[in-house]
């Protein structure tokens, strides 16, 4: 490949676009520059080489899927990380420099590597100290996502017992695709290697802040390294830099009772004062995308930390500092006094000092270890999508997107004592062994000042509690509402929710009498495809209407296509959905729109099977402009909207949005949104 290197330089120097940081320059929606950028041309020579050895090593990973490498089928992701790294960016031009030449060859050696290993039964990674690579199968599209690791010499493979786990959050790249991704993590060691135990870095699909599909992604590496190592379910922590600062904040409000400790670092903490300050940003949002915010901003959330010990870093010369600035001044508000290390004449880095002393504070909080079971629990939340704190989880609201909130305080041995704000329903949940209360005693539970019920510890030291609020009382066991529908834990919205969890996009076939609504209805789904892609760096499951099994509705949230006329599973569907097709019209209530220039996006309980979503035309709502600054990248659209396509798609929209709004409780529209 050597006689092509000066040929590459030269078209390099040609044809490579510079890297460019988010900044008041992306405030443009008319002038959106591609993330990633398109890279480099490659000589002909140089991919046919290439594609020759992803043909060669597509062919051994074929040969161990048959049957008689069946028991090393699980670790089959190990190798396909490597291939399918280098098809991407060979197929979709995601090279940005000569050097990339050879780190695809370098991934494809050690990819083959490990298929001629697999082959003789052996998987001598899968026993590396140091800087690993693997890989796992993710739930939501099928595609093979990587992640790396750094294991401490002191792990022992053959008697091994539960280490420390520390989940890194890389910082922004818009030149991070897989194959430098891979690069990085065969050869770089995070800013704080571990002595002992295990550091995860996940891949978090691409450049999204570690949200949604990247958010899924952190969850499912976790559970693939916990399958393969000894993991200390009470010493895991999340920390990060960056933009795996703003990811870290996210992840400690949203599940405050995973982690030991929270490490987070610049990045940003929540939307409109950092767009405003690092952004340079006017912002002038929708209504339902202001409170849609409350989804991932952590300073609306930062009570939650009260049951997660946190040290939050910042160099006193970064502008990204404002994101624990904002973080600290919540805090207090709440009683807090955020620990926050400042490296002195530092801009955007770590500084040397404050890295040893937050590497103290680390090693001292992992030595206590997180406590699973405190004598009190505080939740915040404005969504039954992160409803649960240690012994506490939350099962309906009062509205969503609206602060709510529980303390529960176990003041004796029996008794009690719970203060809500928001929360219609929720339960007690201590597993066998792990009762605080008396064995033969009664406990009394209190809710917002009312004694509710008496309960006991059961003889295997597990108590388990309902309660629900009916007007202003409370009582003991679960709702009996005949209400079919109710918003519950991932059954709850908004569209974007339902891209966190294993999905099918449905295409229609039927024919359709208006051309202009076949038109944007192809190009919004082929958009859709392209930018799940090139976005959230997976591969779309797809198939026709025709050809959706009961499987199929069994197992995905259903991203159906078109309208009842040209989709068989809309048609099934459409009587069961709070808006309605008319003869001519599209009728939300007593409003209604003309079906030949309007149509529905909504997210709602199938009606085929109402533990999943259907969804009706679109994928992630957030576009190509959200993708310049992670913190824009929120949802867009609410449970509902209805769309007017005489008006084009573009970087932000897809089409004018004429009317929108969120379900109730009971998915049911609301008279006032």
């Amino acid at each position: 490949m050597s006689k092509f290197v000066h040929l590459f330089i030269l078209l390099c120097l040609l044809s490579a676009q510079s890297a460019l940081a988010d900044g008041p320059q992306d405030n443009s929606v008319d002038n959106v520059r591609p993330v990633p950028q398109v890279g480099i041309e490659i000589p002909e020579e140089i991919k046919v080489e290439l594609q020759a050895q992803l043909d060669q090593l597509k062919a051994k990973i074929q040969e161990l899927k048959t049957p008689e490498h069946k028991q090393i089928h699980h670790l089959i992701p190990d190798v396909e990380v490597f291939h399918r790294a280098v098809t991407q960016t060979l197929q979709h031009r995601e090279m940005f420099h000569e050097r990339d030449i050879k780190t695809c060859t370098a991934l494809l050696e050690t990819g083959t590597e490990r298929a001629e290993a697999l082959k003789l039964g052996k998987a001598p990674w899968t026993r590396q100290h140091g800087l690993v690579v693997r890989g796992f199968i993710s739930d939501l599209d099928g595609s093979v996502q990587p992640y790396g690791l750094e294991i401490a010499d002191d792990y022992d493979f053959d008697n091994p017992r539960p280490v420390r786990c520390d989940i890194w959050f890389h910082g922004r790249g818009e030149r991070t695709m897989e194959i430098h991704f891979l690069a990085q993590r065969n050869r770089l060691k995070g800013p704080y290697p571990p002595t002992s135990g295990i550091v995860l870095h996940p891949y978090g699909r691409f450049s999204n802040a570690f949200k949604f599909a990247g958010e899924v992604d952190t969850l499912e590496a976790l559970e693939h390294v916990e399958n393969n190592y000894q993991i200390d379910q009470d010493r895991i922590s999340v920390r990060g830099f960056s933009m795996g600062g703003a990811a870290c904040w996210q992840f400690a409000v949203h599940y405050p009772d995973r982690w030991f400790a929270a490490n987070p670092g610049a990045g940003f903490s929540e939307t409109p004062l950092f767009l405003k300050s690092f952004q340079g940003e006017t912002l002038n949002p929708p209504w339902y995308e202001e409170k849609l915010w409350r989804m991932y901003d952590c300073d609306k959330w930062a009570d939650n930390l009260l049951q997660l010990p946190t040290v939050a870093y910042s160099g006193d010369m970064d502008s990204q500092k404002q994101a624990a600035d904002v973080m600290e001044e919540v805090l207090k508000r709440h009683g807090i006094d955020l620990m926050h290390v400042i490296g002195p004449d530092t801009a955007h880095k770590i500084h040397p000092e404050s890295n040893q002393i937050i590497r103290a504070k680390f090693d001292s909080l992992a030595e206590r270890g997180r406590e699973r079971f405190p004598n009190s629990v505080h939740l915040t939340t404005f969504t039954l999508k992160y409803n649960r704190s240690n012994w506490i989880t939350i099962h309906r609201l009062k509205e969503h997107w609206e602060r709510s909130t529980i303390r529960a305080n176990i003041t004796s041995k029996n008794r009690l004592e719970v203060a809500t704000d928001g929360i219609t329903e929720f339960s007690i949940n201590f597993p066998a062994g792990h009762s605080p209360f008396a064995l033969l005693e009664v406990v009394k539970v209190v809710i917002d000042g009312q004694e509710v019920s008496m309960v006991k510890t059961k003889s295997d030291l597990s108590l388990n509690e309902h309660f629900h609020r009916r007007g202003d009382q409370w009582f003991s066991g679960p709702s009996e509402s005949k209400i079919p529908l109710k918003k519950a834990h991932n059954l709850q919205g908004p569209v974007d929710d339902a891209l966190m969890s294993a999905f099918l996009f449905v295409l229609p076939t039927g024919d359709n009498e208006l051309p202009n609504l076949k038109e944007w209805v192809d190009a919004e789904m082929s958009r859709a495809v392209k930018e799940w892609r090139r976005h959230m760096r997976g591969d779309v499951r797809i198939k026709k209407d025709t050809e959706v099994t009961e499987e199929d509705i069994a197992n995905y949230n259903l991203i159906l296509w078109g309208t009842p006329k040209t989709n068989s599973l809309i048609w099934k569907v459409a009587k069961d959905l709070p808006i309605h097709w008319g003869d001519n019209t599209i009728n939300v209530d007593e409003k209604k729109y003309s079906n030949e220039e309007h149509i529905p996006i909504l997210i709602y309980p199938n009606p085929l099977n109402p533990k999943k979503y259907v969804v009706l035309n679109s994928s992630f709502t957030y576009r190509e402009y959200d993708y310049l600054n992670n913190a824009r990248q929120t949802p867009k659209l609410p449970d509902w909207s209805i769309i007017d396509i005489t008006t084009p798609p573009n970087f932000r929209w897809p089409g004018k949005v004429i009317d929108a709004g969120f379900f109730n409780e009971n998915w049911e529209l609301k008279t006032n949104n």
